[in-house]
């Protein structure tokens, strides 16, 4: 529905509410409160929303309201921590329970339909201070709900405060008796008196009653400050002499901007009469009983049906999605009426559409947009029309990217308008390349992720079939495969209009279908906590890069070919003769056929296996040629793998490599990345670290390396509940020789460093469900012994024996385990016929716990991580994260206390959380690359 304009006859009157103050206010003056179904802390929204909505029915009721907001701060940094950077330094950060809050407090002000407005670089009292004064201008009122006596400057016949607590309306008479003076002089009040809440200095001795005295009698600051020599009173006179400009500075800190630019015009917070539908749902997703009952009998709304659970929710109500024509946008006030619909909704849908994968080097080629189910469009800006069909006239139409991406930026920043994408951390890497910060984001992918990890793909097509029963459009549809594939500035703009709207549209629908069941099934602090706020941290990361040396990888090229060469050289003099080491038919043919050597294996296609573990086990049995082959692969891979590649993916812009981080790819929620692969350089052979040596920080700079200490061993201990383990980690007990120790009877001082590998090995393989094969080849010993290996360690560790049947039990029972964050991993194959499937399933079950505990404590480190450095105004920037380790790049003079911050964060990031009852322990340290870092 439109926003319908106030009579021009009729006066402006603007209710302005302080969200913020509101949302602290209701933290503070109410108990904890939790969601019975996930137990997401939701008291801060329940107490808001109860208080919004007071305020809502009495300003309906109140004559001649015609517009209403609520006003949030940004962020912590503003214009202010520029002039001053201990501005509001003594303030702590929220309480955790309080962060995932902000987020659906929003959500809630929409839900309420009142026009939701923060802004980058501004306090939301420079905003209403804003907003008050046009309305002043045009001849309105404004009443500004709030007691804060920051904004009592602001108050005028015009403007007026309200205090929501009390129900009492502040006006020039209740300033007066807060600062003994009218609204014109607060701000020389504030400036002498200071604000220790806010670290505004002042001038020491002076408080609120003395500095109203000295500006009823000097008239103003300034003249106070020059007659300063003048005061009798020596101690005041001193102080006003030698903190006069402490007192100019707190006077720019406590006077409010009254000309921000606005995002958002007047005539976007005309106030809009409550959607009970929409209300009653948020509020019912929320468990907020009472209240829902209380607006469904105030606003006549018929109760929604009791929502359905998991797939067999029904798809939401619009067309079917194959009977669409989708609009093709090609002129800019086409473009700003789907804005429009976009502010009106408080939702989009958005996609970008481009000509590469990779989001760093990828050009725009189009935006679609989804406003509803059935509501698309799409807005080509980069189509080859030379390369277009005759008949596709519209080609020629096309908006320039610079005037699509000047009209979009406003609303794709809004705080008040939710965005929703598939895999939205693409998108963002897109428009951040363009100027757009993308804010904030749902992310149905992750939705899907954060619901069933475990059960299938989480891509686009794959979530369409299952949950709106809808096969879409394909890329290979419109783009085609192979050699004739095309790119999507290739394509016709109606065959791309039908593609990228429809993928718009279907995200529309997903959020519909997947957002419910986020709280219905009990995943929503999942999905708030540990994958929604992940998007943006991403999105910097990739951004951010980092930078490689191009002349180390050569070096290292050089060096891998000339040791490649002399393997190759003896491979072939133990062979008798020459052979491609890169074949493996004709290492078959050598080792099995010609030297006949005992063991080979073969495939389902007859040929005989050279895999890995077969010529480990040849060389374990003393062969010469299989060690030579595996030491020649194992060079060829880095070498191709890395030496060779790394310099090709340097991005010729920003001259550093831009790895892409997958959120949702794996059943554990470890982070996998690619284009390239930095997370499996491997670093236990000599050769590998060095290609870590190749990774460097720019000039001044240095990089840091946060690794946490064995943390799946510490919450193995932790979640079997091992006491020795415990223990050991309490006491900083080499955990590996004393599994050795306990195993076999060694003492920890003076241990045998093989036999603690042999210790190590074991700990590790635990974890991982390893077999007595497999830990017979890797630590190459007989079968046999690998077993007794196994046998004594269960029998010295028996609560881990218990731990892996416990766990395979609950995972036959439920289909799923869990982390101890309430991320679930769905095992289906766990009840398979098959028993190699089976058992994969029970490893998978075993580890799962473990592993994904890790990922959700690195997820919550980083989350966390930015807010701590900005907070400690510390200029380092998060740059790669590689399972248990996170790469900063920080000015070296701030490498000590970055280190100590990054520690800090990563091993409390549990806490408000879960209990843990083993200490985390992270190690960071600082080196010009990363190999001397790590």
């Amino acid at each position: 529905m439109a926003k319908k304009a106030p009579s021009k006859t009729s006066p402006m009157r603007l209710y302005l509410v302080d969200g913020s103050a509101y949302i602290f206010r209701a933290y503070h003056a109410l108990p904890p409160l939790s969601r019975k179904s996930d137990g997401m802390p939701v008291g801060a929204v329940s107490g808001f929303c109860n208080m919004l909505y007071k305020l809502m029915c009495d300003v309906a009721a109140a004559e001649g309201v015609t517009h209403f907001a609520v006003i949030f701060d940004h962020s912590s940094q503003t214009f202010r921590n520029e002039i001053y950077d201990q501005y509001k330094a003594n303030r702590s950060a929220p309480p955790e329970d309080l962060v995932p809050q902000f987020a659906l407090v929003r959500d809630a002000t929409r839900a309420f339909g009142a026009a939701c407005i923060e802004q980058e670089g501004f306090e939301a009292d420079d905003i209403i201070a804003t907003y008050a004064r046009m309305v002043e201008a045009e001849g309105g009122e404004a009443v500004i709900v709030s007691s804060d006596k920051d904004l009592m400057q602001l108050v005028t016949d015009k403007i007026s405060m309200l205090d929501p607590m009390k129900n009492k309306m502040l006006r020039r008479d209740e300033v007066i008796e807060k600062f003994g003076l009218g609204p014109e002089h607060v701000i020389d009040i504030q400036a002498l008196a200071g604000d220790s809440v806010d670290n505004i200095p002042g001038v020491p001795g002076i408080g609120i009653k003395t500095a109203a005295q000295l500006i009823e009698d000097y008239g103003d600051l300034d003249t106070l400050l020059e007659r300063a020599p003048d005061i009798k009173q020596k101690k005041r006179r001193e102080n006003l002499m030698e903190f006069a400009d402490q007192a100019r500075l707190s006077r720019d800190l406590v006077t409010l901007k009254t000309d921000v630019t606005l995002a958002e015009p007047l005539d976007d917070l005309i106030k809009q009469p409550i959607n009970g539908d929409t209300l009653v749902a948020f509020l019912q997703a929320m468990e907020f009983s009472t209240l829902t009952k209380r607006v469904i009998a105030d606003l006549d709304v018929t109760p929604p049906a009791a929502a359905g659970n998991g797939d067999d929710q029904a798809a939401p109500a619009g067309p079917n999605l194959g009977d669409i024509d989708y609009e093709t946008v090609f002129s800019l006030d086409s473009l700003q009426n789907w804005i429009d619909r976009a502010y009106e909704r408080g939702t989009v849908a958005v996609d970008t559409e481009t000509d590469s994968l990779n989001a760093m080097r990828a050009n725009l080629v189009g935006l679609c947009l989804a406003t509803a189910p059935g509501e698309a469009c799409y807005v080509p800006v980069g189509h080859q029309t030379d390369d277009l069909a005759p008949e596709d006239e519209a080609a020629t139409r096309q908006l320039s990217l610079k005037d699509v991406t000047a009209l979009i930026k406003p609303m794709l920043e809004d705080p008040a308008i939710m965005k929703i994408g598939q895999n939205m951390k693409y998108d963002a890497v897109v428009l951040r390349r363009y100027g757009i910060k993308i804010a904030p984001v749902d992310d149905t992918m992750l939705m899907s992720y954060a619901l069933d990890c475990g059960r299938g793909n989480h891509n686009m097509d794959a979530l369409a079939d299952r949950h709106l029963s809808h096969k879409t459009i394909t890329f290979s549809d419109v783009a085609g495969t192979g050699k004739n594939k095309k790119t999507f500035d290739q394509i016709t703009i109606a065959e791309a209009t039908k593609y990228a709207a429809e993928d718009a549209d279907v995200t529309f629908r997903l959020a519909q279908t997947l957002k419910p069941r986020l709280a219905n099934e009990g995943f929503a602090t999942v999905y708030e906590t540990l994958e929604r706020p992940m998007v943006p941290v991403i999105t910097r990361m990739e951004a951010a890069g980092v930078r490689v040396d191009r002349t180390v990888l050569s070096r290292l090229s050089g060096d891998f070919a000339q040791r490649m060469a002399a393997f190759e050289a003896s491979a072939h003099e133990l062979a008798g003769e020459a052979f491609n080491l890169g074949s493996p038919k004709q290492i078959s043919e050598i080792l099995f056929g010609k030297l006949g050597l005992p063991g080979g294996k073969k495939t389902a296609k007859g040929a005989w296996s050279t895999k890995a573990d077969v010529l480990e086990q040849l060389a374990a049995d003393g062969h010469d040629l299989p060690r030579a082959i595996m030491d020649w692969r194992s060079l060829s891979k880095l070498k191709s793998t890395y030496t060779d590649s790394l310099p090709e993916n340097i991005h010729p812009e920003t001259g550093r490599i831009h790895t892409s981080y997958s959120l949702a790819a794996t059943t554990t929620g470890r982070l996998s990345s690619n284009d390239p692969n930095l997370q499996n350089i491997p670093i236990r052979t000599e050769d590998g670290r060095k290609i870590r040596t190749a990774f460097i920080a720019e000039k001044g700079n240095v990089l840091i390396s946060a690794d946490y200490s064995q943390i799946e061993l510490r919450l193995l201990a932790h979640i079997a509940d091992l006491e020795s383990m415990k223990q050991a980690f309490a006491d900083g007990v080499d955990i590996h020789a004393l599994t050795a120790s306990e195993m076999f009877g060694d003492p920890i001082e003076g241990m045998d460093p093989m036999v603690r590998r042999r210790a190590k090995a074991i700990n590790f393989g635990i974890i991982y469900g390893i077999s007595a094969f497999g830990l017979a080849n890797q630590l190459g010993i007989a079968r046999g012994d690998a077993k007794d290996y196994i046998d004594s360690y269960f029998e010295k560790f028996p609560g881990i024996k218990a731990y892996m049947s416990d766990t395979i039990e609950f995972a036959k029972t439920t289909g799923y385990v869990e982390t101890i964050f309430g991320r679930r991993t769905h095992v289906a194959a766990i009840r398979d016929k098959n028993p190699a499937m089976r058992q994969y399933a029970e490893r998978q079950a075993i580890n799962a716990p473990i592993q994904g505990s890790a990922a959700d404590i690195i997820r919550r480190a980083m989350v966390r991580m930015e807010t701590a450095l900005r907070e400690a105004k510390l200029s380092a920037q998060m740059l790669l994260q590689v399972h248990d380790e996170l790469i900063f790049e920080c000015p070296a003079d701030e490498a000590e206390e970055t280190c100590a911050v990054v520690t800090a964060v990563m091993e409390k990031a549990h806490l408000n959380a879960v209990d843990i009852s083993v200490p985390l322990d992270v190690d960071a340290r600082a080196g010009i690359n990363w190999d001397e870092a790590h």
